[in-house]
């Protein structure tokens, strides 16, 4: 007690000569605010800076130069327009900004306000922020661990560390001394740390570290040092964006140029340069996704996975491996009674005979040699309160008939824990503890018919049932009694003679639904992989129950990784199925190398061990009854239902909305190659502008919108979960998509050109507006052609009942602008005659039919 009152003082002592003057308290309150604040990020960003930063997109800078050639033209109208988008754009995006997660802000709702400490030799409640290295902590049941602290005086102390190590099981806590950095925190027995839960017991703790310094507090650095990737989508629209810059940017010049070898005027060849811009640019590409993903979220949210970002929804479509933790997610996280072992026979919960002699001896003992109740207490004590209440048995009750005399309390050196208790008129002494140290203290065994002696045969079955027991990874408990006579009190020398009653095992078993959740994923060529905290013999056999494990692959524990190269892992890596007894820093090792492996990885988790991976991986996905806080913040999606399977669900949805997108980008990119196809043509053919810069930004912003919306409503495809995860490094916009997208782009354009010459018959503003309304009604009709790969005879017209929506108010929003006086000098058009009107339709009716009557003869093939 002395030596551990002399280290901490002298720790005390270092701290406030070694940091520049400081007092112990208030480098703690540094540490603390680092802690709450510093870690998600040093500076925030003000609400100007955010917003200024969206301007830096080079599609934007194009997009300002045309506005500030718009106004210098004159064009007010098409200026207004053009910068009334930029701003737009710069709200959403600055909007979504700060939206975004702040990981770190409530790792600090982990610790308990206050904490018990002595002082001056008074036990005295402080606030959690006061306490500095030196406090002697006074643990009870119940109490939230605030700091990290080695032991001093310890009564039968167990701790819940599941937060920070993955198991469930409450660890036995003792006051030996116990040093190394590298001892994995759950065999460090002579200390506890942050954010941990007492659930036995009694001890007194010498604070060792608080604030950052605390295991929890590393957890939060590695945090800090993992950063945000970005998805695949986000990848792939940063590469189509820079590329579509630089093209707009070399054609714009070059019809400038040609402008001006023409002899055009200088601010005609400018307003071509403009349209050409706009026509080019998807101003509502952006915008467009967006909205897609947010829809795609809100059908998760109703499917019971919530996701904090909506760039993240998309990457859900490419997971090929799932880094699950077992702990919570797996598993239920409590234990549960699994088999029995009493009177000759095997047997499960449901099947203990309350009218056999040893059955029921041993459900009487489970429940007095034991101090829990059925919520609160040890976790494998609380099983057995459990299994008692589901015969209908009240464990407090039954305590009260046969009160405890005496006892001897648990002692991990003894392994044993023995109660003696009034049963029948007769004192009778329960023990409970590992089948090793009880099975040579064993003189006889009950059995249906009476009590037997105990000869090696009989010893012999009962540990081949306990192996039997233990290579499927359950815990194994023996239970035996001894008739106790008179005696009033209790001494470990009286721990012998015993009658072998039977063993209870148990495990946090798996959950009903995450086997077909694990045999879905794999049909989507997705690869399960369990991490955990637990010990690799249990941890290997719940993955074989759950079909994760099969012959041939491997399960290897912490220190083994610890062993392995870079290189080593990555051979092995294919193979190995379980992670067992890992430490924060291992998860983030395993994620990151099937990342190196080109792999979009997705980890699971619900404690604060979980989080440094869950913001390491592509996806991070916490569990949201379960789950702390840290986890969640952490993590890209929540499951608000603890439910593995959704994780599936999800990726099924995260497939369909990634098709929807790509689909939706089809859609705008070929009506834009149109609209650059017509201006290009009347440039280079020294003809009148087909459109005007605010017709262009009609066309993209308003009727263009409406079914790029639609189409991301478009319901997920049956099949979607049997196909491969599709390639993260494949663009959105591979060849095949790009071929037709230039096909499609080149009919409609030149539909749109036999409009413009039949209203060039007239004047150029009647072969503008002709021009202008042929292009809006055909894209408004290939808005149907972009709902999917196949032809509308097997979508269904009726599936989707949005894109007829968006069709009508589109025909609705051009017929106001081509009738509606007001409008029609707003956006420069022409009237036109009944008959125009019968070209526009037919010419703009016309690419449809011909891509719809192409898919219809590639489906037949």
């Amino acid at each position: 007690m002395e030596f551990f009152k002399e280290s901490s003082q002298t720790v005390c002592a270092e701290l406030k000569t070694n940091t520049d003057g400081l007092t112990a308290a208030e480098v703690e309150k540094r540490l603390l605010q680092y802690g709450k604040n510093g870690l998600a990020e040093e500076k925030k960003k003000g609400i100007f800076q955010v917003f200024f930063e969206q301007f830096k997109d080079l599609l934007i800078a194009i997009l300002i130069v045309a506005g500030i050639i718009s106004m210098i033209s004159g064009e007010i109208e098409s200026t207004l327009v053009i910068f009334a988008v930029i701003i737009l754009n710069a709200v959403l995006g600055t909007v979504q900004h700060f939206k975004a997660e702040k990981s770190l802000e409530s790792l600090k709702q982990l610790s308990a306000p206050s904490a018990k400490v002595m002082r001056d030799g008074v036990k005295t409640e402080v606030h959690s922020e006061d306490l500095v290295p030196g406090d002697i902590l006074i643990l009870e049941a119940g109490d939230l661990i605030t700091a990290d602290a080695r032991i001093i005086e310890n009564y039968s102390l167990k701790v819940n560390e599941s937060s920070l190590t993955g198991e469930s099981e409450a660890v036995e806590k003792t006051n030996e001394v116990i040093s190394g950095d590298k001892i994995p925190l759950g065999d460090r027995k002579n200390m506890v740390f942050s954010g941990s839960l007492v659930t036995y017991g009694r001890a007194e703790a010498v604070i060792t570290a608080t604030g950052m310094e605390t295991e929890l507090g590393k957890i939060a650095g590695l945090m800090n040092r993992t950063a945000q990737r970005k998805t695949p989508l986000q990848i792939s629209l940063d590469r189509f964006s820079q590329k579509l810059a630089i093209i707009i940017i070399g054609i714009c010049l070059v019809v400038f140029g040609l402008s001006l070898y023409r002899q055009m005027p200088v601010l005609d060849a400018l307003l071509f340069a403009v349209a050409l811009a706009v026509a080019a640019i998807p101003e509502a590409l952006s915008s467009i996704v967006t909205i897609v993903l947010a829809m795609g979220t809100q059908k998760m949210a109703r499917e019971n996975a919530v996701m904090k970002d909506l760039k993240s929804v998309e990457s859900l479509g490419c997971v090929s491996v799932i880094c699950s933790d077992k702990t919570g997610t797996l598993t239920q996280n409590k234990m549960t009674v699994m088999e029995m072992y009493a009177g000759g026979d095997v047997f499960t919960r449901e099947k203990l005979d309350l009218n056999n002699a040893a059955h029921y001896m041993l459900l009487k003992e489970a429940i007095l040699v034991n101090d829990a109740t059925e919520t609160i207490g040890d976790p494998t004590e609380t099983a057995l309160v459990q299994m008692a209440s589901y015969f209908g048995v009240d464990a407090a009750s039954y305590r009260l008939q046969h009160p405890r005399v005496a006892e001897l309390a648990f002692d991990s050196d003894r392994k044993l824990m023995s109660t003696l208790h009034e049963i029948d008129g007769e004192n009778i002494l329960c023990t409970k503890g590992a089948l090793d140290v009880l099975l040579p203290r064993i003189t006889k065994i009950m059995t249906q018919n009476g009590i037997v002696q105990a000869d090696e045969n009989e010893k012999q079955k009962i540990i081949d049932i306990n192996r039997k027991f233990s290579e499927k990874g359950l815990r194994v408990l023996c239970f035996a009694i001894r008739p106790f006579g008179k005696c009033m009190e209790v001494q470990q020398k009286d721990e012998t003679e015993y009658i072998f009653v039977g063993l209870i095992s148990m495990m946090d078993p798996p959950r009903e639904e995450a086997k077909k959740a694990v045999a879905d994923a794999k049909l989507g060529g997705i690869t399960t992989i369990m991490i955990t905290g637990d010990h690799k013999i249990t941890a290997a056999a719940i993955a074989e129950q759950l079909g994760i494990m099969e012959p041939g692959d491997m399960a290897i524990e912490g220190t083994e990784l610890d062993e392995m190269s870079d290189q080593e892992l990555s051979e092995k890596l294919p193979l190995i199925r379980v992670y067992a007894r890992v430490s924060p820093e291992h998860k983030i090792r395993i994620v990151n190398m099937w990342q190196q492996k080109g792999k979009i990885v997705s980890m699971t988790g619900d404690g604060v061990n979980d989080a440094p991976a869950l913001k390491q991986a592509d996806i991070g996905v916490a569990m949201g009854i379960t789950g702390t806080e840290v986890a969640k913040d952490a993590a890209s999606m929540i499951l608000t239902d603890d439910n593995f399977a959704t994780i599936v669900k999800a990726v099924v949805n995260g497939r369909g909305v990634y098709e929807n997108i790509k689909n939706a980008i089809q859609f705008l990119l070929s009506g834009n190659a149109a609209g650059i196809l017509c201006v290009l043509f009347t440039a280079l053919a020294g003809l009148a502008m087909p459109f005007m810069p605010v017709h262009l930004l009609f066309i993209n912003l308003l009727t263009d919108s409406l079914p790029a919306i639609a189409i991301g409503m478009e319901p997920a495809r049956k099949g979607l979960l049997q196909r491969p995860p599709r390639d993260a490094k494949e663009s959105i916009l591979n060849q095949r998509t790009l071929i037709r997208i230039g096909w499609q782009g080149l009919l409609i354009g030149i539909f749109t050109m036999v409009g413009y010459f039949v209203g060039l018959q007239t004047d150029t503003a009647k072969a503008s507006t002709m021009a202008f309304a042929v292009l809006t009604l055909a894209r408004l009709f290939h808005g149907f052609n972009c709902r999917g790969e196949e032809s509308l005879v097997n979508l269904r017209l009726k599936t989707n009942p949005y894109s007829i929506g968006a069709f009508l108010l589109g025909v609705l929003l051009l017929a106001c602008v081509l009738f509606i006086p007001i409008l029609k000098g707003l956006f420069m058009v022409a009237a036109l005659s009944s008959v125009q009107c019968l070209w526009i339709f037919g010419l703009a009716f016309f690419p449809t039919l011909l891509i719809q009557i192409q898919k219809m003869l590639c489906t037949k093939k």
